[in-house]
């Protein structure tokens, strides 16, 4: 029998912690069904789904707990084949964000969404400078999918609204994948 898990892993960024932990994965048989790696700052972390026999748990986190020994910080989660019968019906959207950096940006972003109840899928922010001025400049790419009673319309209008309060521009598109 197959085991599903998550796993976040956070610590020190160095070369060849990607393949150190894709080697203890891949010496017990699992494989990693999807992830998100990225360096924040000076800190790594990555959010790994796996898959793994059964009967090769235990060392799976044996294999792991040798990088905790070596400061990482890891969490592992048991979790099923996923909820998406919770969303059958819905309507999977595109929203990118892009505007001058300032506070509150993404958490006014996740009110106004929430309060629609839209689900946020996958997000990803960022900062890069502006080419001339070098003024920072924020950037969101995020999947999201809305309940089938939230017309498109509706939803890129209501967001428009929340990005000139913000001074950021914003669109929305359908997601294809």
């Amino acid at each position: 029998m197959q085991e599903r898990l998550v796993m976040t892993l956070t610590g020190a960024d160095r070369v060849g912690i990607v393949e150190e932990v894709t080697d203890i994965i891949l010496k017990c048989d699992g494989n990693i069904d999807a992830s998100r790696m990225a360096r924040l700052g000076g800190e790594f972390a990555m959010l790994v789904l796996i898959t793994v026999p059964g009967g090769k748990l235990r060392q799976l986190e044996d294999g792991l707990c040798g990088l905790q020994d070596d400061g990482y910080n890891i969490i592992t989660r048991p979790t099923g084949q996923g909820v998406s019968a919770k969303y059958a019906g819905w309507t999977p959207y595109r929203v990118v964000v892009n505007g001058a950096d300032h506070e509150g940006i993404i958490h006014n972003i996740a009110r106004h969404l929430a309060r629609q109840g839209v689900n946020i899928e996958s997000m990803d922010t960022g900062m890069a400078p502006a080419p001339v001025s070098g003024t920072p400049l924020f950037t969101m790419d995020a999947v999201v999918v809305a309940p089938p009673d939230l017309n498109y319309y509706d939803l890129r209008e209501n967001l428009e609204e929340v990005a000139d309060d913000l001074n950021v521009e914003v669109s929305v598109s359908p997601f294809t994948g």
